[in-house]
């Protein structure tokens, strides 16, 4: 019984539950919802797995996220670095039509995410150093970045035929579950080994609710925050090598965007608060998981792209609204009172 107290007054429970109510409504209106079966190239298929896999870039993404937001900082400039990531990958490999790569798929891979840390470790370098706001850093490079994109493309889509850049988006031969899911679990053990074998998450936290104590404690603040900005730009260059590899292609205007908003979501519905401190992972992803079944059941509703923003909104300003403290304890007073008038009758 303590337990199940515990777990329902925990972080992860109302995003559980937001998810749980989404899925329910899916099997019951969405024909099919749960049907999986195996397509003859030996792929998962299925409405779950769509999710899973069209989720797993957010996914990563919200890791770097929350571990930004958790010292009381912010990134939205990811959605540019994962086009930038794509475009340098997508540039070294080349669109040749014969299906040959220019450069080594490994070193294009490689090159795509060291871009993505390099523009982690220049928003770490301004924010912690230089003690520019979060806000106007990123910023910066969220406008600056489409158009670094568009430098490195030359302000074209580069589509590459190279059919090996195919599997990061979508499936390695023989293997039935897609690779973003299994980056995605990857990346989430690595955090989880980070966490469970070093100090970082409890340093972390220490600079989110006081970096002054924390520095007179001995913690190297500024080697913090540079350290989860660089991070950020590490997750963003994954992404940006799944986003490009789904689409096999360079696309530096479309190409992550808007992504960092459903990750600020994400990281919020997960219960990490945007002032800093302690923060959830399992929740970030789980929120990112939720955003996700929410675009995928609209758009089975019927319901259009350019009209999708607004019934995001709408459910995101309803589950942030039961997440609140302060609409919890108006609940529970108007909850007590009905108990009491009941009694009384």
């Amino acid at each position: 019984m303590d337990k199940l107290k515990n777990f329902k007054s925990s972080s992860i429970f109302l995003p559980l539950v937001a998810l749980a109510i989404l899925v329910i409504f899916n099997i019951i209106f969405v024909p099919g919802f749960l049907d999986v079966e195996i397509t003859q190239d030996g792929r998962l298929y299925g409405r779950v797995f769509d999710i899973l896999n069209r989720s797993s870039s957010l996914i990563i993404l919200s890791l770097g996220m929350t571990f930004v937001i958790a010292t009381a900082g912010i990134d939205i400039s990811v959605g540019a670095v994962v086009a930038i990531s794509g475009a340098v990958c997508c540039s070294l490999i080349g669109g040749r039509g014969d299906g040959v790569a220019e450069y080594p798929m490994v070193v294009a891979m490689i090159a795509a995410i060291a871009t993505g840390v390099v523009c982690g470790m220049w928003n770490g370098f301004l924010v912690a150093k230089i003690k520019i706001q979060p806000m106007v850093v990123t910023l910066i490079l969220m406008v600056a970045g489409r158009g670094i994109a568009q430098l490195l493309t030359e302000g074209q889509i580069i589509t590459v035929y190279y059919a090996p850049f195919s599997y990061i988006g979508g499936n390695i031969p023989g293997n039935i579950i897609p690779s973003p899911i299994i980056i995605a679990i990857l990346m989430i053990a690595l955090v989880v080994f980070i966490l469970k074998k070093t100090s970082l998450g409890l340093f972390i936290q220490s600079v989110g609710i006081n970096p002054t104590a924390s520095r007179y404690a001995g913690i190297n603040v500024a080697l913090i925050i540079f350290l989860v900005y660089a991070f950020s730009g590490f997750c963003a260059g994954v992404s940006g090598l799944i986003e490009s590899s789904l689409i096999r292609a360079a696309d530096a205007n479309n190409a992550g965007l808007n992504m960092e908003m459903d990750a600020i979501l994400a990281v919020a519905l997960g219960g990490t608060l945007l002032s800093g401190g302690k923060f959830y992972i399992g929740g970030s992803i789980i929120g990112a998981i939720t955003i996700q079944t929410l675009t995928t059941t609209m758009y089975a509703m019927g319901v259009a792209s350019d009209q999708l923003p607004v019934v995001k909104a709408i459910v995101v300003i309803i589950l942030c609204l039961i997440q609140s403290k302060h609409f919890r304890e108006i609940f529970n007073k108007s909850k007590k009172n009905t108990v009491k008038a009941v009694d009384k009758a």
